[in-house]
Protein backbone atom coordinates (compact mmCIF):
# COMPACT_ATOMS: atom_id res chain seq x y z
CA UNK A 1 0.00 0.00 0.00
CA UNK A 2 3.26 2.40 0.37
CA UNK A 3 3.06 2.74 -3.52
CA UNK A 4 1.11 5.22 -5.73
CA UNK A 5 -1.31 2.67 -6.69
CA UNK A 6 -1.70 1.63 -3.03
CA UNK A 7 -2.06 4.81 -2.03
CA UNK A 8 -4.60 6.12 -4.65
CA UNK A 9 -6.71 2.58 -4.15
CA UNK A 10 -6.84 3.41 -0.27
CA UNK A 11 -8.42 7.03 -1.58
CA UNK A 12 -11.12 5.34 -3.63
CA UNK A 13 -12.18 2.65 -1.11
CA UNK A 14 -12.00 5.69 1.31
CA UNK A 15 -15.26 7.80 -1.38
CA UNK A 16 -16.69 4.67 -1.35
CA UNK A 17 -17.34 4.37 2.18
CA UNK A 18 -18.61 7.74 1.85
CA UNK A 19 -20.90 7.31 -0.96
CA UNK A 20 -22.06 3.89 0.96
CA UNK A 21 -22.73 5.80 3.89
CA UNK A 22 -24.72 8.32 2.09
CA UNK A 23 -27.07 6.30 0.00
CA UNK A 24 -27.95 4.23 3.44
CA UNK A 25 -28.52 7.64 5.22
CA UNK A 26 -30.44 9.56 2.36
CA UNK A 27 -32.62 8.60 -0.06
CA UNK A 28 -31.50 11.58 -2.06
CA UNK A 29 -27.62 10.87 -2.43
CA UNK A 30 -27.72 8.57 -5.15
CA UNK A 31 -28.80 11.01 -7.73
CA UNK A 32 -27.54 12.17 -11.05
CA UNK A 33 -28.03 15.83 -9.88
CA UNK A 34 -26.99 15.41 -6.65
CA UNK A 35 -23.38 13.87 -7.94
CA UNK A 36 -23.68 17.20 -10.33
CA UNK A 37 -24.16 19.20 -6.88
CA UNK A 38 -20.88 17.21 -5.30
CA UNK A 39 -18.94 18.13 -8.25
CA UNK A 40 -19.80 21.37 -8.41
CA UNK A 41 -18.66 22.47 -4.72
CA UNK A 42 -15.04 20.71 -5.62
CA UNK A 43 -14.73 22.69 -8.58
CA UNK A 44 -13.28 25.86 -7.28
CA UNK A 45 -10.95 24.32 -3.98
CA UNK A 46 -10.06 21.87 -6.55
CA UNK A 47 -8.79 24.05 -8.98
CA UNK A 48 -6.48 25.55 -6.04
CA UNK A 49 -5.17 22.28 -4.81
CA UNK A 50 -4.01 21.74 -8.32
CA UNK A 51 -1.84 24.55 -8.14
CA UNK A 52 -0.80 23.90 -4.27
CA UNK A 53 -0.06 20.35 -5.12
CA UNK A 54 3.02 21.59 -7.14
CA UNK A 55 3.90 23.88 -4.26
CA UNK A 56 3.57 21.42 -1.65
CA UNK A 57 5.50 18.32 -3.69
CA UNK A 58 8.72 21.30 -3.75
CA UNK A 59 8.40 21.85 -0.15
CA UNK A 60 6.57 24.70 0.02
CA UNK A 61 3.04 26.37 1.18
CA UNK A 62 0.88 29.08 0.38
CA UNK A 63 -1.66 30.35 3.26
CA UNK A 64 -2.73 33.37 1.15
CA UNK A 65 -4.36 31.75 -2.01
CA UNK A 66 -7.72 32.68 -0.40
CA UNK A 67 -7.16 35.81 -0.04
CA UNK A 68 -6.06 36.20 -3.33
CA UNK A 69 -9.12 35.10 -4.82
CA UNK A 70 -10.87 37.81 -3.21
CA UNK A 71 -8.94 40.57 -4.28
CA UNK A 72 -8.87 39.14 -7.97
CA UNK A 73 -12.71 39.09 -7.67
CA UNK A 74 -12.53 42.19 -6.45
CA UNK A 75 -10.66 43.54 -9.13
CA UNK A 76 -12.49 41.83 -11.98
CA UNK A 77 -15.31 43.46 -10.51
CA UNK A 78 -14.51 47.03 -10.42
CA UNK A 79 -16.86 49.25 -12.31
CA UNK A 80 -13.81 50.53 -14.53
CA UNK A 81 -13.16 46.70 -15.42
CA UNK A 82 -16.67 45.95 -16.37
CA UNK A 83 -17.26 49.22 -18.46
CA UNK A 84 -13.79 47.87 -20.66
CA UNK A 85 -15.54 44.20 -20.59
CA UNK A 86 -18.68 45.46 -21.74
CA UNK A 87 -17.78 47.70 -24.36
CA UNK A 88 -15.34 45.08 -26.09
CA UNK A 89 -15.60 41.06 -24.56
CA UNK A 90 -16.24 39.68 -21.18
CA UNK A 91 -13.18 38.13 -21.84
CA UNK A 92 -11.05 41.19 -20.19
CA UNK A 93 -12.87 40.24 -16.35
CA UNK A 94 -11.20 36.32 -16.99
CA UNK A 95 -7.85 38.22 -18.10
CA UNK A 96 -7.69 40.67 -15.09
CA UNK A 97 -8.53 37.81 -12.27
CA UNK A 98 -5.85 36.01 -13.78
CA UNK A 99 -3.47 38.51 -14.27
CA UNK A 100 -4.04 39.62 -10.34
CA UNK A 101 -3.45 35.95 -9.53
CA UNK A 102 -0.53 35.31 -11.80
CA UNK A 103 0.88 38.68 -10.08
CA UNK A 104 0.22 37.83 -6.51
CA UNK A 105 2.11 34.33 -7.24
CA UNK A 106 4.92 35.86 -8.64
CA UNK A 107 5.53 38.19 -6.02
CA UNK A 108 5.35 35.40 -3.32
CA UNK A 109 7.52 33.32 -5.41
CA UNK A 110 9.81 36.17 -5.31
CA UNK A 111 10.06 37.05 -1.90
CA UNK A 112 10.69 33.36 -0.89
CA UNK A 113 12.80 32.25 -3.69
CA UNK A 114 15.06 35.68 -4.08
CA UNK A 115 14.24 37.01 -0.55
CA UNK A 116 15.16 33.97 1.14
CA UNK A 117 11.94 34.09 3.73
CA UNK A 118 10.51 31.72 4.97
CA UNK A 119 7.25 30.78 2.91
CA UNK A 120 4.70 30.23 5.66
CA UNK A 121 5.31 33.80 6.46
CA UNK A 122 5.82 35.40 2.44
CA UNK A 123 2.41 33.91 2.47
CA UNK A 124 0.91 35.20 5.39
CA UNK A 125 2.24 38.37 4.52
CA UNK A 126 0.61 38.05 1.44
CA UNK A 127 -2.92 37.05 2.78
CA UNK A 128 -3.19 39.74 5.71
CA UNK A 129 -2.21 42.35 2.50
CA UNK A 130 -4.65 40.91 -0.26
CA UNK A 131 -7.58 40.91 1.76
CA UNK A 132 -6.67 43.75 3.19
CA UNK A 133 -6.34 45.51 -0.41
CA UNK A 134 -9.42 44.00 -1.27
CA UNK A 135 -11.48 45.57 1.15
CA UNK A 136 -9.85 49.09 0.19
CA UNK A 137 -10.99 48.75 -3.14
CA UNK A 138 -14.23 47.25 -3.00
CA UNK A 139 -14.79 49.73 -0.38
CA UNK A 140 -16.30 47.17 2.23
CA UNK A 141 -18.70 46.01 -0.04
CA UNK A 142 -19.79 43.37 -2.48
CA UNK A 143 -19.08 44.14 -5.88
CA UNK A 144 -21.90 43.23 -8.15
CA UNK A 145 -21.45 41.74 -11.60
CA UNK A 146 -23.18 43.42 -14.56
CA UNK A 147 -21.78 41.71 -17.44
CA UNK A 148 -24.49 39.53 -17.98
CA UNK A 149 -22.41 37.16 -21.18
CA UNK A 150 -19.71 37.07 -18.75
CA UNK A 151 -22.61 35.73 -16.19
CA UNK A 152 -23.91 33.59 -19.28
CA UNK A 153 -20.61 32.45 -19.82
CA UNK A 154 -19.76 31.36 -16.30
CA UNK A 155 -23.22 29.28 -15.74
CA UNK A 156 -23.38 27.11 -19.26
CA UNK A 157 -23.92 23.02 -19.28
CA UNK A 158 -22.24 21.50 -21.95
CA UNK A 159 -23.01 17.74 -22.45
CA UNK A 160 -25.29 18.25 -19.29
CA UNK A 161 -22.64 18.90 -17.04
CA UNK A 162 -21.93 22.84 -15.61
CA UNK A 163 -18.77 24.61 -17.11
CA UNK A 164 -17.25 25.03 -13.53
CA UNK A 165 -16.56 21.70 -13.59
CA UNK A 166 -15.44 21.07 -17.15
CA UNK A 167 -13.26 23.54 -15.90
CA UNK A 168 -11.83 21.80 -12.43
CA UNK A 169 -11.66 18.55 -15.53
CA UNK A 170 -9.21 20.52 -17.66
CA UNK A 171 -7.21 22.00 -15.04
CA UNK A 172 -6.74 18.76 -13.21
CA UNK A 173 -5.75 17.07 -16.61
CA UNK A 174 -3.27 20.36 -17.34
CA UNK A 175 -2.17 19.67 -14.03
CA UNK A 176 -1.72 16.11 -14.30
CA UNK A 177 0.34 16.44 -17.73
CA UNK A 178 2.62 18.92 -16.63
CA UNK A 179 3.77 17.28 -13.53
CA UNK A 180 4.02 13.89 -15.08
CA UNK A 181 4.74 14.39 -18.48
CA UNK A 182 7.11 17.14 -18.49
CA UNK A 183 10.92 18.40 -17.32
CA UNK A 184 9.01 21.01 -15.20
CA UNK A 185 7.01 18.23 -13.31
CA UNK A 186 10.38 15.98 -12.39
CA UNK A 187 12.28 19.30 -11.69
CA UNK A 188 9.01 20.24 -8.93
CA UNK A 189 9.59 16.87 -7.67
CA UNK A 190 13.73 16.93 -7.82
CA UNK A 191 13.59 20.47 -5.86
CA UNK A 192 11.68 19.07 -2.98
CA UNK A 193 13.38 15.81 -2.91
CA UNK A 194 17.03 17.15 -2.16
CA UNK A 195 16.85 21.12 -2.96
CA UNK A 196 20.98 20.97 -2.57
CA UNK A 197 21.09 18.10 -5.38
CA UNK A 198 19.07 19.53 -7.71
CA UNK A 199 21.03 22.72 -7.77
CA UNK A 200 24.06 20.37 -8.22
CA UNK A 201 22.36 18.67 -10.89
CA UNK A 202 21.72 22.41 -12.41
CA UNK A 203 18.78 23.19 -11.94
CA UNK A 204 18.08 26.55 -11.07
CA UNK A 205 15.97 26.15 -8.28
CA UNK A 206 15.18 29.57 -7.03
CA UNK A 207 13.33 30.62 -10.76
CA UNK A 208 11.89 27.73 -10.92
CA UNK A 209 10.46 27.90 -7.32
CA UNK A 210 9.24 30.94 -8.70
CA UNK A 211 7.64 30.14 -11.24
CA UNK A 212 5.61 26.85 -9.24
CA UNK A 213 4.28 30.00 -6.64
CA UNK A 214 3.20 31.96 -9.98
CA UNK A 215 1.54 28.68 -11.45
CA UNK A 216 -0.50 28.59 -7.86
CA UNK A 217 -1.31 32.28 -8.18
CA UNK A 218 -2.68 31.51 -12.23
CA UNK A 219 -4.90 28.75 -10.51
CA UNK A 220 -6.46 31.10 -8.22
CA UNK A 221 -6.92 33.55 -10.55
CA UNK A 222 -8.80 30.51 -12.08
CA UNK A 223 -10.62 29.79 -9.20
CA UNK A 224 -11.47 33.63 -8.81
CA UNK A 225 -13.47 33.88 -12.57
CA UNK A 226 -15.16 30.45 -11.28
CA UNK A 227 -16.28 32.39 -7.59
CA UNK A 228 -17.17 35.28 -9.51
CA UNK A 229 -19.27 33.62 -12.33
CA UNK A 230 -21.37 31.28 -9.95
CA UNK A 231 -22.09 34.59 -7.29
CA UNK A 232 -21.79 37.62 -9.80
CA UNK A 233 -20.34 39.40 -6.85
CA UNK A 234 -16.60 40.32 -6.28
CA UNK A 235 -16.16 40.99 -2.11
CA UNK A 236 -13.44 40.26 0.21
CA UNK A 237 -15.16 37.59 1.67
CA UNK A 238 -14.54 35.34 -0.65
CA UNK A 239 -12.16 32.00 -0.05
CA UNK A 240 -12.39 32.52 3.47
CA UNK A 241 -9.47 29.29 5.10
CA UNK A 242 -9.67 28.21 1.41
CA UNK A 243 -6.31 27.64 1.55
CA UNK A 244 -6.46 25.26 4.61
CA UNK A 245 -9.22 23.53 2.12
CA UNK A 246 -6.93 23.17 -0.66
CA UNK A 247 -3.61 22.25 1.40
CA UNK A 248 -5.93 19.52 3.44
CA UNK A 249 -7.42 18.10 -0.08
CA UNK A 250 -3.47 17.96 -1.18
CA UNK A 251 -2.09 16.20 2.34
CA UNK A 252 -5.26 13.59 2.27
CA UNK A 253 -4.51 13.15 -1.24
CA UNK A 254 -0.90 11.81 -0.15
CA UNK A 255 0.87 14.44 -1.10
CA UNK A 256 3.82 14.72 1.35
CA UNK A 257 4.05 18.10 3.37
CA UNK A 258 8.03 17.95 3.74
CA UNK A 259 8.14 17.73 -0.16
CA UNK A 260 9.08 15.01 -2.68
CA UNK A 261 6.17 13.36 -3.51
CA UNK A 262 2.53 13.39 -4.78
CA UNK A 263 0.12 12.98 -7.55
CA UNK A 264 -2.50 14.76 -9.08
CA UNK A 265 -4.25 11.97 -8.86
CA UNK A 266 -4.67 11.66 -5.51
CA UNK A 267 -5.38 15.83 -4.80
CA UNK A 268 -8.20 14.90 -6.72
CA UNK A 269 -9.88 12.10 -4.41
CA UNK A 270 -9.09 14.37 -1.88
CA UNK A 271 -10.81 17.52 -2.98
CA UNK A 272 -13.92 14.74 -3.53
CA UNK A 273 -13.75 13.24 -0.71
CA UNK A 274 -14.24 16.09 1.41
CA UNK A 275 -17.02 17.21 -1.06
CA UNK A 276 -18.75 14.34 -0.44
CA UNK A 277 -18.45 14.51 3.36
CA UNK A 278 -19.68 17.67 3.09
CA UNK A 279 -22.90 16.41 0.96
CA UNK A 280 -23.55 13.81 3.53
CA UNK A 281 -23.67 15.74 6.23
CA UNK A 282 -25.53 18.26 4.48
CA UNK A 283 -28.01 15.36 3.14
CA UNK A 284 -28.61 14.30 6.59
CA UNK A 285 -28.98 17.69 8.37
CA UNK A 286 -26.05 17.90 10.60
CA UNK A 287 -24.25 20.59 12.04
CA UNK A 288 -21.48 22.50 10.25
CA UNK A 289 -19.51 22.26 13.29
CA UNK A 290 -19.25 18.40 13.09
CA UNK A 291 -18.83 18.57 9.92
CA UNK A 292 -15.25 20.56 10.81
CA UNK A 293 -14.91 18.01 13.56
CA UNK A 294 -14.66 15.10 10.69
CA UNK A 295 -12.60 17.38 8.48
CA UNK A 296 -9.86 17.86 11.26
CA UNK A 297 -10.08 13.71 12.66
CA UNK A 298 -9.43 13.38 8.67
CA UNK A 299 -6.66 15.65 7.96
CA UNK A 300 -4.74 13.90 11.63
CA UNK A 301 -5.17 10.36 10.37
CA UNK A 302 -3.85 11.21 7.05
CA UNK A 303 -0.45 13.12 8.34
CA UNK A 304 -0.10 10.43 10.92
CA UNK A 305 -0.21 8.03 7.81
CA UNK A 306 2.58 10.34 6.14
CA UNK A 307 4.99 9.57 8.60
CA UNK A 308 6.57 6.83 7.77
CA UNK A 309 6.85 7.90 4.58
CA UNK A 310 8.33 11.10 5.54
CA UNK A 311 11.02 9.01 8.13
CA UNK A 312 12.01 6.82 5.00
CA UNK A 313 12.60 10.21 3.39
CA UNK A 314 14.92 10.94 5.07
CA UNK A 315 17.06 7.24 6.70
CA UNK A 316 17.16 6.19 3.17
CA UNK A 317 18.57 7.53 -0.56
CA UNK A 318 18.02 6.65 -4.22
CA UNK A 319 19.03 8.04 -7.29
CA UNK A 320 17.65 9.77 -9.31
CA UNK A 321 17.83 11.38 -13.28
CA UNK A 322 16.84 14.94 -14.04
CA UNK A 323 17.60 16.80 -17.49
CA UNK A 324 20.41 13.65 -17.97
CA UNK A 325 22.44 14.22 -14.86
CA UNK A 326 22.36 11.64 -12.00
CA UNK A 327 21.82 12.63 -8.45
CA UNK A 328 20.70 10.82 -4.98
CA UNK A 329 17.65 12.43 -3.27
CA UNK A 330 16.13 10.65 -0.35
CA UNK A 331 14.42 7.35 -0.56
CA UNK A 332 10.76 7.11 0.44
CA UNK A 333 9.71 3.40 1.71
Amino acid sequence: MSGSVGRNLGLVLALLVLIIVGAVTSSNFLNFDNALVILRQASIIGVIAIGMTFVIISGGIDLSVGAVMALASVVASLAAIQDIAESSHWIVTVVVALLVGLGAGLINGVVIAYGKVAAFMATLAMMVGARGLAEILANNRTLVMNDRDFVRAMNVDLLGIDILIWIFIVVAAAGWFLLNRTTFGRRTVAIGGNPEAARLAGIKVKRHTMWLYALLGLTTGIAAVMILGRTTAGTSTHGQLYELDAIAAVVVGGTLLVGGRGTITGTVFGVLIFATLSNVFVQNNLTSSAQAVAKGLIIVVAVLLQQRFAVGKVKGRRDMTVGGVNFSVPKQK
